[in-house]
């Protein structure tokens, strides 16, 4: 049985990453680039890199073709674009970066560290209303809240 890290590290094996500097450079170079956020849509909606297209990690891959109720028409025709996929922090977008690419697309990319890494770059980002988020709270909000009962039990036998 593969843990959740292990499996974003075997993704790594096929999928390209992006620093966040980089990513940015490459968003001048390619003013044609796809910014894929696989967040929620709640987590889109506080803040998130303008211009990039939100497609919940949940509904990603029957976004990706026609005749689905989930069908993202932009997302179906990139199959030749560069793609670069987001998420808070830059796990998640590995995942769909890797189920991109099983499913053709041919130049995807994740952004490494996520948006958390780039707020850390000092990088802009945007609420669901096109207003700048202040880089303060951005910080705060991407700051890991782990509830007592998500938290391994002492007692926990790892089935592994």
């Amino acid at each position: 049985m593969k843990r959740f890290m292990q499996l974003v590290k075997d993704c790594l094996t096929t999928v390209k990453e992006y620093m966040p500097w980089d990513l940015e450079e490459r968003m001048q170079e390619n003013p044609d680039i796809l910014l894929v956020d696989v967040r929620e849509p709640y987590e889109y909606d506080a803040m998130h890199i303008e211009g990039s297209l939100l497609v919940p990690r949940g509904i990603l891959e029957s976004a990706c073709e026609w005749d689905y109720e989930e069908t993202i028409p932009e997302l179906v025709r990139a199959r030749d674009r560069e793609v670069v996929v987001v998420c808070r922090s830059g796990q998640r977008s590995v995942l769909a970066a890797h189920s991109l690419q099983v499913l053709g697309y041919k130049n995807v990319a994740s952004l490494a560290t996520g948006l958390r890494g780039w707020k850390d770059y000092e990088l802009p980002l945007v609420d669901k209303d096109g207003n700048e988020v202040d880089l303060d709270y951005a910080d705060e909000y991407f700051t890991p809240r782990v509830r007592e009962d998500q938290l391994r039990p002492a007692d926990w036998v790892d089935p592994v």
